[in-house]
């Protein structure tokens, strides 16, 4: 059957067109019943996705077997419900999926993936194509009733048809679930069963946990008016928009400070100058709004005007609604004030699951308890188990629902366990599903497209690439590194120059576009490299072994001149796997003469003679203490962990690789401008240098920041006698001023500057079994020299944009999860070594504390001179220097100290590296020194004097 409708629309230009919709119904849509045995439903390969028989016993509310048919709230606010095993024979019907699919991209994830799960037996009714379940929008009735309306007469149709199928005195019933009141009465009045989702799932019999996992939907227009309320009223979206236009308000991302719960950041959208946010300070200003979310802020006059906190501050213990008297009084340093405003509506939540672990109400029998998310920058959220003394030490995953005006905290609902606290597989799995990093097993699909192993190079293998296999090759890579996807060569040419090459894992040549495999690795976008695992096809550089390869070969004159440069697909055979260590003990010892080590002696020259010239450039050296844990092979805890050792052989590697990006980079550009994949490095805005400038001048130094090369020469002059690792300690200061690094699609922006690498150019080529940049470039170099074809997602730079996007995200999240696991090490580290003294560095000054560096272990922890039960000492914080003075004794940044270390475990959420200072000395602030013999701070030298004031 043909349905029709003619619309009249009437152009810009004043002419008038006509559109004719149509629609099609048809009778051949069966119901998904294995009971029904109905044309179509009963004839063969109509699917029968619900039970014959779903169980009778299950609900007290209907003991009737019946199918559920959920509407589109429910769907959208009860997926946590949907999700759990125990809920089966589901009708989802297309009215609710459309209207969750154009609402909410998650949750039409989500249930696209339970109606996939045949265990589960949800079935898809297509209600607005059966000719019996269709209805037209009557005249004044909304979008919204005309939907209510269809679900109901959907509900009512397959009550109706089943009943007419049974041949037996069974009953079998279809229950509608909604919440909203209205439809709930107009279908009760029709005579369907209807019942709200709480009153549904408090029936359910065999599984009462499952009350846990509502979501509670507040409504918030029926606030209590006699609870006092603390916080001002979102603004309505339309008068926001009014206001985005008028210019009254601005929008931006919400970043909560992880240091200060009073205290947030709103980065503008859209702002390319340096004053790109909005300082947010107060319970009330930060007006309810959550980490990550959209908001829209009002500037508050500028007399208002204050400057970011100093002050470490953590939202502890349990709180009534009444509120809390804020804890901070205002800074109202003129000097360094920011622009400040306050929240004054939310444009979009961007709210997502959140793990964590509950505090228990002190209140005995008490249903409504505390949740503390593991990230410090989430509010504690209210949510209402009957589970709370076996939830209490294990962590745990929970939801925000909404946030009413009269609640100090949200309200959410609990949605499952993930085991035990301290255990590190739930440890693990929490920093995981925190960053959000896909790690699910790969499905069968995915692994269908992984090459047969063994696999062998054919005749016709070695037509199409670049036989290598004579040269020698090596690949010189970290201690027990299995991704070993890079190898090198150098040999001299009978013309005096040098042939030099860079050989990359082919690793594009076994992912080819579009499959199930590449579409993984297009969300997955980079391997996490965690301290015991890694998440990330087989076609790593062993030992004699031949291998694809992708190739960049240069001649380069002595002084490091590239004469010419040639890009080929290869095979290659690599004759020595070397650690940093080896290559470095090769180059060393004279009396080694062979090939390989006449090739790393000449590739160690060159790669120094490489660097001279970024340096030159000015290329910055920035550094960053990384740490190697060693752990046990029975228990897998760490049992030693230390700064990573560098080596020449580190930057040797490092120069060609970073060699091959750039001139893989112009290739790739001068072949395709409008859709290169490139890499940027922004420049820090003057802004962000001010902690840096600051610091250095405290010690009598001057940096300049003018300019990549004015910075990089201020940093390389900045020394002080006496003091080894200030230098080092300012150029770690330094990259906490950098900007992220970020891909980018070269028809989508104009500007490539690396600024880091002082590079005009810039791309990811050498690593493709641990990027998936890598494959996008190797893919667009392959065709750029004809050795591939290529394909329209390729060319298309919207595409290629969105993808860049991506694996942005995916790279941030992957460094934040790395970083996450080497604190959890640390912690199981200092768990098992008790008390240690060890010496260290100031590295920031805030007002009630110090944070310290560790260089021996890479460490960083605050020492605290304000804590609870503990007289507080006197306290002067001097933020133009900056500096702080406790009892007369003033510390500035980079002052050495000696601290002790312990595992703070009071706070099971929140465990964390405890210090205390020891020396300098401070009656009633100092402690004693450890007599541990663990403890290495009795072998360091003399804590200098500090300054004293009087």
């Amino acid at each position: 059957m043909l349905k029709s409708k003619t619309l009249l629309k009437r152009t810009r230009s004043g002419s008038v067109l006509k559109l004719v919709r149509e629609h099609y119904l048809r009778d051949d849509i069966g119901c998904g019943s294995g009971r029904c045995d109905l044309a179509p439903c009963g004839e063969s390969g109509s699917g029968s996705a619900l039970q014959p028989d779903p169980p009778a016993h299950c609900s007290s509310l209907c003991p009737q077997p019946h199918y559920i048919v959920p509407d589109t709230n429910v769907v959208l606010h009860q997926i946590d419900i949907l999700e759990d095993p125990m809920i089966q024979n589901v009708v989802i019907l297309q009215t609710v999926l459309q209207e969750v699919r154009h609402r909410s991209a998650p949750v039409y994830k989500r249930i696209k993936d339970v109606i996939n799960n045949a265990e589960k037996h949800f079935y898809t009714f297509t209600n607005e194509h059966h000719k019996d379940t269709y209805i037209e929008q009557e005249k004044g009735e909304n979008a919204n009733d005309r939907n209510d309306r269809a679900i109901r007469k959907a509900v009512e149709w397959y009550n109706d048809h089943i009943q007419k199928s049974l041949n037996d005195s069974a009953e079998l019933q279809t229950i509608l679930i909604t919440n909203d009141r209205k439809n709930k009465e107009l279908a009760e009045e029709a005579g369907l069963i209807a019942f709200t989702c709480e009153e549904y799932i408090k029936s359910l019999i065999a599984s009462p946990e499952l009350v846990d996992r509502l979501a509670c939907i507040s409504d918030l227009s029926n606030e209590i008016q006699s609870t006092k309320l603390i916080f001002p009223e979102h603004l309505p979206l339309s008068r926001i928009q009014q206001g985005l236009k008028s210019g009254k308000y601005i929008q931006g991302s919400f970043r909560a400070n992880r240091d200060n719960y009073l205290e947030a950041t709103v980065w503008l959208h859209g702002e390319e100058d340096e004053n790109n946010e909005v300082l947010i300070q107060g319970l009330k200003n930060l007006n309810r709004a959550v980490h990550e979310d959209l908001v829209a802020v009002e500037l508050l006059p500028k007399e208002s005007w204050v400057a970011p906190s100093a002050v470490i501050l953590q939202d502890e213990g349990q709180v009534d609604d009444e509120g809390e008297e804020e804890k901070e009084s205002v800074v109202t340093n003129k000097k360094f004030s920011k622009a400040t405003g306050k929240v004054v509506g939310v444009i979009k939540r961007n709210w997502r699951s959140y793990c964590g672990m509950l505090s228990k109400s002190q209140i005995k029998e008490s249903t409504k308890h505390l949740f503390t998310p593991a990230d410090r920058r989430i509010p504690r959220i209210r949510i209402e188990t009957r589970q709370s003394s076996t939830l209490e030490n294990q962590r745990i995953i929970v939801v925000i629902d909404g946030w009413p005006r009269n609640s100090r905290y949200p309200n959410g609902h609990f949605v499952k366990s993930l085991g035990n606290a301290g255990d590190k597989e739930t440890e693990t799995e929490v920093l995981l599903l925190e960053h959000d990093v896909p790690h699910q097993p790969f499905s069968q699909a995915v692994l269908s497209f992984l090459p047969k192993v063994p696999w062998i190079i054919t005749k016709e293998d070695l037509k199409a690439r670049k036989d290598l296999r004579h040269l020698d090759i090596c690949s010189v890579d970290p201690p027990g590194c299995t991704d070993i996807d890079d190898a090198l060569h150098c040999k001299e040419l009978e013309n005096g120059n040098l042939e030099v090459g860079v050989h990359i894992a082919d690793v594009s040549h076994f992912i080819r576009p579009g499959n199930a495999l590449d579409q993984e690795a297009t969300n997955r976008g980079t391997t996490v490299y965690l301290c015991e695992k890694v998440r990330a096809v087989e076609n790593r550089f062993k030992n004699n072994l031949e291998r694809f390869a992708f190739s960049c070969i240069w001649e380069m004159s002595r002084n490091a001149e590239i004469i010419s440069t040639v890009f080929t697909k290869s095979v290659i055979n690599s004759k020595a796997s070397l650690t940093y260590a080896e290559a470095q003990m090769r180059i060393d010892d004279e009396s080694m003469n062979d090939n390989i080590t006449m090739g790393l002696r000449r590739l160690n020259t060159l790669a120094k003679e490489l660097k001279k010239k970024r340096v030159k450039m000015g290329a910055l050296t920035l550094s960053s203490p990384e740490v190697r844990f060693h752990i046990d092979s029975e228990t897998h805890d760490p049992i030693d962990l230390q700064t990573k050792e560098l080596r020449e052989t580190n930057s040797m590697v490092e120069e060609f690789m970073l060699l091959a990006n750039i001139s893989v980079a112009q290739k790739i550009y001068d072949e395709f401008s409008d859709c290169a994949l490139l890499r940027k490095h922004p420049e820090p805005p003057p802004s962000n240098y001010g902690i840096l400038v600051k610091a250095a001048a405290s010690q009598g130094l001057e940096i300049h920041t003018d300019s990549a090369k004015a910075l990089a020469d201020s940093l390389d002059k900045a020394e002080v006698p006496g003091s080894p690792y200030l230098n080092t300690l300012l150029r770690i200061l330094a990259t906490r001023c950098m900007m992220q690094a970020v891909y980018f699609c070269s028809g989508m922006d104009t500007d490539f500057h690396h600024f880091g690498l002082a590079s005009h150019i810039y791309t990811h080529f050498t690593s493709p079994i641990r990027r998936y940049s890598d494959i996008i470039v190797h893919r667009l170099l392959a065709v750029s020299i004809n050795a591939d074809c290529t394909y329209p997602d390729l060319m298309d730079k919207h595409k290629l944009q969105a993808l860049c996007n991506n694996l942005n995200y995916r790279h941030k999240m992957a460094q934040y999860s790395q970083r996450a696991s080497v604190a959890f090490h640390t912690q199981l580290f200092f768990k098992n070594q008790g008390i240690v003294d060890e010496a260290g560095y100031i590295l920031f000054v805030k007002k009630n504390a110090i944070v310290v560096l560790i260089p021996k272990f890479g460490l960083e922890g605050t020492v605290f001179f304000e804590e609870k039960n503990k007289p507080t000492p006197d306290l002067h914080y001097n933020e133009e220097i900056p500096s702080l003075t406790v009892e007369g004794t003033t510390f500035k940044m980079f002052d050495k100290v000696i601290v002790t270390i312990t595992l703070d475990s009071s706070n099971i959420q929140h465990q964390r590296i405890r210090m205390a200072l020891v020396e300098p000395k401070i009656p009633g602030v100092s402690v004693p020194r450890s007599t541990s013999q663990k403890s290495a701070a009795n072998k360091e030298p003399e804590v200098k004097k500090l300054r004293t004031t009087k």
